[in-house]
């Protein structure tokens, strides 16, 4: 029998929504929220240093916190090397992201209802020869722009920005970035050098995830998020 939505373990917003985790990502929603009062975030990407920190898992919940409190948000795949988040919402990925950027397909017909209400996917889509080039496109300017007419909230699950430069690209497009570091695994030299690299592609760092902190007691929050006035 197929796993449901409300019982998938990486969602855990919706398969326990009154858990201290769940109340983390709630608290980093507010935090986004209040991170540029003049210039509200719209376009949000997330983003790692490498593999495994688990930013999918981050934006995923993050995006179901958004929709929950009534907004209408557009999540999608940017990650066109190796997407994983159709998996997470148990989706097709057929076709996405790189038919519409191709001009295969208008963006209507590449976006995917969820069992979460008022959230809405699109996934990465066949994987291509250029994903740099694709994101850095004037076809994905237009899309962007037409999406922020549609949606409250467009966050982009980005790949990891020292292994490849398409976050890096994309980051430059939106309005701020979270990076999610994992403790442990993320050594400060590489949290260093990506605070360096998104500086240098004048992105907005609103803050960093920090991944996997060892808990104190049973009560203590998985996710520790930090502003951006606390430096790397």
């Amino acid at each position: 029998m197929q796993q449901s939505l409300m019982e998938n373990s990486k969602l855990i917003t919706t398969s326990n929504p009154d858990s201290p985790i769940a109340e983390a990502y709630r608290s980093l929603r507010t935090n986004i929220q209040f991170s540029s009062i003049d210039v509200p975030v719209k376009t949000l990407m997330v983003t790692s240093c490498q593999s495994g920190d688990g930013k999918t898992t981050t934006i995923a919940n993050l995006a179901v916190a958004f929709s929950q409190e009534g907004k209408r948000v557009l999540l999608v795949d940017a990650d066109l090397r190796r997407p994983t988040l159709h998996t997470v919402f148990m989706l097709s990925n057929q076709t996405g992201l790189t038919n519409v950027l191709a001009n295969q397909m208008d963006w209507e017909d590449a976006v995917h209802s969820t069992s979460v209400d008022n959230l809405f996917f699109i996934g990465s889509g066949p994987t291509p020869p250029n994903p740099s080039e694709m994101l850095g496109s004037k076809k994905m300017n237009q899309l962007i722009e037409e999406l922020s007419a549609h949606y409250d909230m467009i966050l982009f699950d980005a790949p990891p920005s020292l292994v490849v430069t398409d976050g890096l690209v994309l980051a430059s497009k939106c309005d701020g970035v979270v990076a999610v570091i994992s403790v442990g695994m993320t050594k400060r030299q590489q949290a260093k050098k990506l605070y360096a690299s998104l500086e240098h592609v004048k992105a907005k760092l609103l803050g960093v995830v920090l991944n996997n902190k060892k808990k104190k007691s049973k009560d203590q929050l998985y996710y520790t998020y930090y502003g951006t006035n606390r430096r790397m």
